[in-house]
């Protein structure tokens, strides 16, 4: 039995529902993954079966690519379309070249929040939890590693009776960056609010979704 498998997880279950199907299919109880998606997210999940276990933590560092939609004109609560609408604007008309420099501006190491709703431990519990219940805690931001962003296409769409843009854009990054803090952050430096509206993980290390198998 493989030790280590590559998980195209798909949209709408949790990485530890990944987990919970994968014990059915093998029939292996001890199991474990190296580095969570959000429900929401999609793409490459490397899980440990049995053995594999011992071997996660050498995947849980390595750089990642992901591509972002990220939709203009509206914020959220959880910094994704999953959230409630905290703010709304409408979006100016931006041509490629002025997102590009945005872009390139934030190549390198940047400070950026980590979002209320993250699994990031505050007194042994993590954060969302206490944004669950309403509960204010200390907002805590992280440098984080941003490799390479470019630009992949730009998208006017209705989005519940506003004129709205989806960016799409491809990240490459060190562990521990937050897509949804910067997807936030590339709206605020165009000017408006902005939330992550869909994720996809194509890469972790040199290991490709391509090489994931997707769970019936």
């Amino acid at each position: 039995m493989e030790q280590i498998i590559f998980i195209d997880k798909s949209k709408g279950i949790t990485s530890f529902d990944v987990i919970r199907m994968l014990r059915r299919t093998l029939g292996v109880r001890k199991m474990g993954h190296a580095g969570t998606l959000d429900p929401n997210a999609t793409g490459i999940l490397i899980v440990g079966v049995g053995e594999g276990t011992k071997h996660l933590q050498k995947y849980i560092g390595l750089p990642k690519t992901y591509v972002m939609d990220i939709l203009l004109g509206v914020r959220t609560d959880t910094g994704d379309i999953t959230g409630n609408i905290i703010e709304t604007s409408v979006c100016p008309t931006f041509n490629a070249g002025q997102v590009e420099r945005i872009l390139e501006g934030m190549i390198g190491s940047i400070a950026l929040p980590i979002p209320s709703y993250s699994a990031l431990k505050y007194k042994g519990k993590p954060r969302y939890e206490y944004a669950r219940k309403g509960i204010l805690i200390e907002q805590k931001t992280r440098n984080m590693e941003i490799y390479a962003l470019s630009l992949k296409s730009i998208e006017y769409i209705d989005y519940r009776g506003l004129t709205s843009i989806v960016l799409k854009i491809e990240m490459d990054c060190a562990s521990g960056t937050y897509a949804r803090s910067v997807a936030e952050e590339i709206g605020r430096m165009l000017g408006v609010p902005a939330t992550l509206k869909d994720l996809r993980r194509t890469r972790i290390g040199t290991f490709s979704v391509e090489q994931a198998r997707i769970l019936e």
